[in-house]
């Protein structure tokens, strides 16, 4: 040993006491970490194990025997809680008696210490049989080394079995890809979920155990920069997760992160995430690229033979190299530089190299990327135009463009060009309504942006500010105060002139305006149409920023877009964009019901009862269906409406309530339109609500009580307490309404509780707008006094107070 750490002695006895209690002070030492204590651990394993080893073989007898270590304890990666796969390996001269009475004697003392094993008992030529029937055995062997016995023994069977794994590899590495392909399937990719699998999911520790039998077929081999690092820190966090959890689990909880991150000495859960994900990225890279290169081998490797009878016996011509652009060809289904580019004279070279292949929908070449990353010139800034368009066209080109970016920023390229990347660069969202970091949030963005560049007239300004819409999220307080800020610095370097930085500024700033607003306030209050104008300034500006909101909402995931959030969105455009052309925010006339609504309406009054209607919805996108419900005008509508909803366990993801006068008739109706799913099972019948309806406001049903029972038969599962619910005043956004706005987690009767509170504070609900997205509610309730009048600061103040202490 030669650092000072490696010499505690560690030495244990070969009683399981003995190694029990080592192991135990080389886990407490906090002076040890990572490979050097996973080294230590499968050290102190091996002397254990080479003492049972030698006791067992003096009392049996059995000779020619060999105990492997495979797999991680093969490669000396051992984890605190990690199994320990061993092989006794045996030259079949010993009966079946005595070869079990050995084994016994191995198995029984791991089994007595709470370890978990995975153990087999074969010949030479059985593992060898197995491993060629196997390939989870096979990929074990590879990494076998002996722990105790006869060496030779394992000598023999790791050459024959190298041998057999380059032999077969054009067989063996397409099922190895399919493995991987089938685990990220079933796993998801590490870097973007909130609790990854650190071992099974893409960009995990299996893939990069993977590329290490890539590297030993010695058919492709993976990119070396930063894998091995990459691997270490993967290794280090779960290594932290055992000892945090005290149980062998590769899945990072989010209740336990912040113990992990404190136990790897990172700042909080944020840091750890980070860091995993920065090295599930480079795993992922790396087998990206190398799977792509077993491919081009293997289909080369098929063609060569008809390739030489096709020349007669005469050697392969050299692979044809078509033009991209200037310094930029295709070669061997890559875009790759061109023999005569000179990446230290040409500063635009990267930037055309990466437009190039995604308009033509081709990879890059990594050789060409980490040239370029060595010696490419640095662009001047401001960028030359030339420079400006070869990245709008890169973000035009659509889908192709998320592969090239990742290439570019693995060798460090995108941050060169625009050093802000760096802070959203693999960075979390803890909002489970987001399926990607921010930098891959921002470039799904940009794809999805790319499809909508005909409705703009401006789409190199779209396709920017949906690069950079979320940029302020490395920087703490409102990412959309100082991304503004950002977003303003880089377009200046990109090259933009003033006019256009300032509506880049713009638009990041109100990058949520139109999807908050259209879901969030009335849109026939004239202040909030008015207040939307005076944000976005003119035509233009709304029209990319109408693209942009459906471009971020589509990049966010499935719950942030529907043809209902579109139409109302659309809708606020309509009224905004008249606005903008001169026209006044139209004063607020009651409203006309459709068709369908009136029938209900009339139907509701001349019964003097709830009438309640299912409407299948035919978008594809849309959450759920749609559900009608027509009440003449009384106390009591949305508590009791919201509760029997929640009784019968539909899910409301989005409502709208809205007192609707008939035209000719006395009296008002109160229409309350619902967007709900069934939490499982099918819809119940529109009758049944009806009668219960009925029921809970008329007093014969005690919806409270029996939400109550339903609560304590179902508590809810345990995991991270979320933040306790806000409500807030919302000022300055209605002059005919005193404005609430509730944030609190999605839970059943949530919308019954805020009812309940409203109507004990005897305040009329002019019109609610809830909007669920995941495991979040933000409802926004429009309420007057009794007599239609907005509420005083006071009043209002207390009636927020009252509505959170109901929720809490």
């Amino acid at each position: 040993m030669t650092s000072t750490e490696d010499t505690t002695d560690h030495t244990a006895d070969s009683g399981p006491s003995g190694y029990a209690a080592a192991r135990l002070r080389l886990l407490q030492e906090e002076s040890r970490s990572g490979p050097s204590r996973r080294s230590a651990l499968a050290g102190l394993t091996d002397d254990w194990l080479n003492a049972l080893f030698a006791t067992a073989v003096r009392e049996t007898g059995v000779r020619g025997a060999t105990l492997v270590a495979v797999g991680g304890y093969g490669r000396a990666e051992l984890s605190p809680r990690s199994d320990l796969d061993l092989l006794l390996l045996h030259d079949g001269k010993a009966g079946p008696q005595a070869l079990a009475a050995l084994a016994d004697r191995l198995w029984y003392p791991v089994w007595d210490l709470g370890l978990a094993l995975d153990h087999s008992v074969r010949t030479p030529a059985e593992a060898r049989r197995t491993a060629a029937e196997d390939l989870k055995v096979h990929l074990g062997l590879l990494d076998a080394r002996t722990v105790a016995g006869d060496a030779g023994l394992l000598a023999g069977l790791r050459t024959s079995v190298l041998a057999d794994w380059r032999n077969q590899a054009p067989e063996r590495l397409p099922q190895l890809h399919s493995l991987c392909r089938e685990r990220a399937e079933r796993a998801g990719e590490l870097r973007f979920l909130l609790e990854p699998d650190l071992k099974e999911a893409r960009g995990g520790l299996r893939d990069a155990t993977a590329l290490r039998a890539v590297a030993a077929s010695w058919l492709a081999d993976a990119p070396r920069e930063g894998l091995a690092e990459a691997r270490r820190r993967l290794l280090d966090a779960r290594d932290a997760l055992h000892l945090v959890t005290g149980r062998a689990t590769d899945r990072l909880s989010l209740q336990e992160q912040d113990q992990v991150a404190a136990q790897l000495g990172l700042l909080d859960a944020d840091a750890l995430l980070r860091e995993v994900y920065e090295a599930a990225r480079v795993v992922a890279y790396a087998g990206d690229v190398t799977w792509r290169e077993v491919g081009r081998v293997l289909r080369a490797r098929a063609a060569r033979p008809r390739l030489r009878g096709l020349l007669g016996g005469r050697g392969a011509t050299a692979a044809a190299r078509a033009p991209l652009a200037e310094g930029v060809v295709e070669s061997d289904g890559e875009a790759v530089l061109a023999l005569a580019a000179r990446p230290d004279r040409d500063a635009v070279l990267a930037l055309r190299l990466a437009a190039a292949a995604a308009q033509a929908g081709l990879p890059v070449s990594p050789h060409a990327v980490r040239r370029l990353a060595q010696q490419g010139r640095a662009l001047p800034v401001p960028w030359p135009a030339e420079a400006r368009e070869q990245l709008l066209t890169l973000l035009g080109a659509g889908e192709p463009t998320v592969a090239v970016w990742e290439a570019m920023e693995a060798e460090g390229l995108i941050t060169r060009l625009l050093p802000d990347w760096e802070r959203v660069r693999c960075r979390p969202q803890r909002n489970p309504v987001h399926t990607w970091t921010v930098d891959r949030h921002l470039i799904e963005t940009a794809v999805r942006a790319a499809a909508l560049t005909r409705r703009v007239g401006r789409p190199d300004l779209l396709l920017m500010a949906a690069l950079l819409h979320d940029i302020g999220k490395g920087w703490p307080g409102d990412h959309s105060v100082a991304g503004e800020t950002i977003a303003r610095d880089v377009a200046a370097r990109v090259g933009f002139d003033a006019r256009d930085v300032a509506v880049l500024g713009s638009l990041v700033r109100h990058h949520l305006l139109l999807i908050d607003t259209a879901t969030r306030r009335d849109l026939d209050d004239p202040a909030t149409v008015r207040s939307v104008a005076e944000a976005v300034g003119s035509v233009g500006t709304l029209e990319i920023l109408h693209a942009l909101t459906e471009a971020d909402a589509l990049a966010t995931g499935p719950a942030a877009w529907s043809a209902w959030r579109g139409s109302l969105v659309a809708d606020l455009v309509a009224r905004v964009a008249a606005v903008l052309r001169g026209a006044a925010p139209a004063e607020r006339e009651p409203e006309i019901p459709g068709a369908e609504q009136e029938r209900l309406a009339v139907e509701a009054l001349r019964t003097r009862e709830p009438v309640v209607a299912l409407q299948a919805r035919q978008e594809e996108d849309a959450v759920g269906v749609e559900l009608v419900v027509a009440v003449p005008d009384q106390p009591g509508v949305l508590p009791a409406a919201a509760g029997v909803l929640a009784l019968h366990r539909l899910t409301v993801r989005a409502a709208d309530l809205r007192s609707v006068e008939l035209p000719d008739r006395l009296g008002e109706v109160l229409v309350l339109r619902w967007r709900v799913a069934a939490e499982y099972g099918s819809l119940p019948e529109a009758a049944r609500l009806r009668t219960d309806l009925v029921r809970a406001l008329d007093g014969s049903l005690d919806v409270p009580a029996k939400l109550a029972d339903r609560e304590a038969a179902y508590p809810r599962r345990r995991g991270v307490v979320p933040p306790p619910p806000r409500v807030a005043v919302v000022p300055d956004v209605s002059s005919l309404a005193t404005v609430l706005e509730v944030r609190a987690p999605d839970a059943v009767g949530l919308l019954h509780r805020i009812g309940r509170a409203l109507e004990s504070a005897g305040v009329r609900v002019r019109s609610a707008h809830v909007s669920t997205l995941g495991a979040n509610a933000v409802d926004t309730l429009y309420v007057t006094t009794a007599e239609g009048k907005p509420l005083d600061a006071a009043d209002a103040a207390a009636l927020a107070a009252s509505v959170a202490a109901a929720l809490s």
